[in-house]
């Protein structure tokens, strides 16, 4: 049966290299582990397949040489060779999650207050991953890149349901009052709390449209308060640097405050506002990235702990 370039198969080219190594087939055959026999049957099945003799055996102790035609072929060989090792070593790290690209979707508050320590630990675990990040300030658009692919593993704002995503619950995010610390608010409310109501008639910093604050509006609305702001941003820094300086008080989430600025106090919100949750999601139905597995394994352990804390 007649034999074409179709024919070939990796063992043929990793036999024609290790013969020209080695300079026979006896030394190939051991250092690939199969008898003389099986070692000249490649070699011959590669000779008919591409129509030419590859190496010139002269008989005796004397070491095979390739021909003309098996040193260009082994330039092709052992590039292809080379690249199918690095391939199967990729594919090795990339199964077992410790090489390989991880690209997390995030927003602002769990990327000054979360991401820090959790890409430091994923970092011990997998140094050889090279890790990307997207922040978006709402779910629609950190959905939208998950399910496109864009992104691996991403943080979400709940409460959320979504049945094309597989959703962990991390923890607990409550809504905190924060008040200027030489301000007529902190000083008329010395306790530990502050009356959810009291923020009727008073100007307010808020952020511009997004879940968060949908979800703080909704909230102050459910306890007669008709929120009016003075100024807005999606900057925490921002916001809070104006509470600071007078400019009114704040509904913000707990992970979303510099709780050691001494220019501001934080008190818990009386009635409370129905809470955020800090979720990560997967893509739902489809094969996960391992190193997406990991990094969602090292946030459930490290943002529990750390949530439950700033829980209570």
């Amino acid at each position: 049966m007649l034999m074409s370039f179709d024919d070939v198969e990796f063992r043929h080219l990793k036999a024609l290299r290790a013969v020209a190594e080695e300079g026979s087939f006896v030394g190939a055959a051991d250092v690939l582990g199969f008898s003389q026999a099986a070692i000249s049957q490649q070699i011959a099945g590669l000779e008919k397949a591409v129509g030419q003799s590859l190496f010139d055996r002269p008989g005796g102790p004397k070491p095979v040489t390739l021909t003309p035609a098996g040193r260009l072929l082994l330039t092709h060989a052992d590039a292809m060779v080379d690249r199918l090792t690095v391939a199967e070593r990729e594919l090795s790290d990339l199964a077992t999650g410790t090489a390989g690209r991880l690209i997390i979707g995030t927003y602002q508050s769990v990327s000054v207050q979360l991401l820090p320590d959790l890409v430091r630990e994923m970092r011990t675990a997998a140094p050889n991953i090279s890790i990307h990040l997207i922040e978006h300030a709402d779910n629609d658009s950190l959905i939208t890149d998950l399910l496109a692919g864009a992104i691996d593993v991403t943080f979400l704002t709940g409460p959320y349901e979504d049945s094309r995503l597989e959703i962990i619950e991390l923890g607990i995010d409550p809504f905190v009052a924060v008040l200027a610390a030489d301000g007529d608010e902190a000083r008329e409310h010395s306790g530990r709390t502050f009356p959810t109501r009291s923020f009727i008639d008073v100007p307010m910093v808020g952020q511009h449209a997004c879940d968060c604050q949908t979800a703080i509006d909704e909230g102050l609305r459910a306890c007669g308060v008709r929120p009016r702001y003075v100024f807005r941003s999606n900057d925490n820094g921002a916001m809070q640097g104006m509470v600071r300086a007078g400019m009114g008080p704040a509904v913000m989430p707990l992970l979303a405050v510099d709780t050691a600025d001494p220019g501001i106090v934080v008190k818990r919100l009386d009635p409370p506002l129905d809470p955020r949750t800090i979720l990560i999601a997967l893509r739902h139905g489809s094969t996960a990235l391992p190193a997406a597995g990991k990094f969602v394994r090292i946030a459930k352990s490290e943002c529990r702990k750390r949530l439950a804390n700033a829980a209570r």
